[in-house]
């Protein structure tokens, strides 16, 4: 099991909500000021989902990201490995349409990756969550737990009950995703997970993460 605190609290990026406009300076402009606050920095993992970004693109913005992490803080890439692993960053997730994750671990093993590379997997069942693991994945995004527009294409919400099944199933790190908010977060902990991955709780400058971390500090 990787040694990782608990609870994780990964932001997952989304550049366009933070500037509603289709120019493309500003927006990443607009992600790296915010990936500049120091609410950033007291999060313990980084997801940077820009898909429509080019590699060269996603490489820099990675590269500039890890510029601002703070000592033992995870940059990950969303689904470009070989961009992950040039840029130097600490893992890539892995989407439904991505590279499957056995040849992804496959392949690290057979490289020069660092041993702490993590892989992670989105996963929206239990058999999803179950093949991820079997995989060697390094850990999965479960959801969407809770009702939420940005994960409205993968189906209705999976809810607690079933976010706990898939923490007893499998022995990697379970992050629930998908209309957490700071009211359901400690309850996502209850039911199992080690952490929650967001866009827009954490995406928002005036998040209160302290008080949110007093908040899950009690939960196992």
């Amino acid at each position: 099991m990787l040694p990782l605190p608990k609870p994780i609290l990964c932001w997952v990026t989304d550049r366009r909500s933070l500037f509603a406009s289709s120019s493309e300076d500003p927006a990443q402009a607009a992600l790296l000021a915010a990936l500049a606050r120091p609410a950033a920095a007291d999060l313990d993992w980084i997801q940077i989902r820009e898909k429509d970004l080019s590699g060269k693109s996603l490489a820099a913005l990675a590269r500039a990201a890890l510029r601002l992490a703070r000592p033992g803080q995870r940059i990950l890439l969303n689904d470009r490995l070989d961009v992950a692993m040039a840029a130097g960053a600490h893992g890539v997730h892995l989407g439904e349409s991505s590279l499957p994750a056995a040849e992804v671990t496959r392949w690290l093993r057979s490289s020069a990756a660092p041993p702490d590379f993590l892989v992670g997997v989105s996963c929206h069942s239990l058999e999803s969550a179950r093949a991820a693991a079997q995989a060697g994945a390094s850990y999965i995004f479960f959801g969407p737990v809770f009702a939420t527009p940005s994960k409205a294409a993968f189906g209705p919400p999976q809810g607690l009950e079933r976010l706990a099944d898939v923490c007893r199933a499998v022995r990697i790190p379970v992050l629930a995703i998908g209309g957490i908010t700071a009211a359901n977060a400690a309850a996502c902990l209850s039911a199992g997970a080690s952490g929650i991955a967001a866009i827009r709780l954490f995406q928002d400058p005036a998040a209160p993460l302290e008080t949110l971390r007093r908040s899950l500090a009690g939960n196992p």
